[in-house]
């Protein structure tokens, strides 16, 4: 069976196969290649909130087979502003390896502070906008 797509003002005849499968003909569709790479914490995030507050953002996505490939590019751009934003308040909070030598509870200490305020700065700029 042939089947008429519209792509800007063309017409692109395509032709579609089936498989039989007992006495049912199923057409035989396959779907577009899916970017490399595992979702991780801050890409399941994104999705999550897409999926809960951005209902048709993320069906847009999804039905466009764009999905995974915005979730990845979040993911990583997150990933990068956590590392930038972890040295910036670092430097400006005058945490050194000596202060690692010296007190490694104040330093763990302060680590936990940065790490939860970037990561907060993160999660309200990227995953949640």
């Amino acid at each position: 069976m042939e089947q008429m797509k519209q792509q800007k003002g063309e017409f692109i005849m395509t032709q579609l196969t089936y498989q039989k499968n007992g006495d049912y003909f199923i057409p035989e569709i396959t779907l577009d290649e899916q970017p490399e790479g595992t979702l991780t914490k801050y890409g399941l995030m994104r999705k999550e909130y897409l999926k809960e507050y951005k209902g048709g953002t993320y069906s847009g996505l999804l039905l466009s087979n764009k999905l995974k490939e915005h979730l990845l590019q979040i993911q990583q751009q997150a990933e990068e502003r956590l590392e930038v934003l972890m040295e910036q308040m670092k430097k400006s909070e005058g945490i050194t390896e000596e202060l690692k030598a010296e007190n490694q509870m104040l330093w763990v200490q302060k680590m936990n502070n940065i790490q939860h305020s970037a990561e907060e700065i993160v999660l309200t700029e990227l995953i949640y906008s």
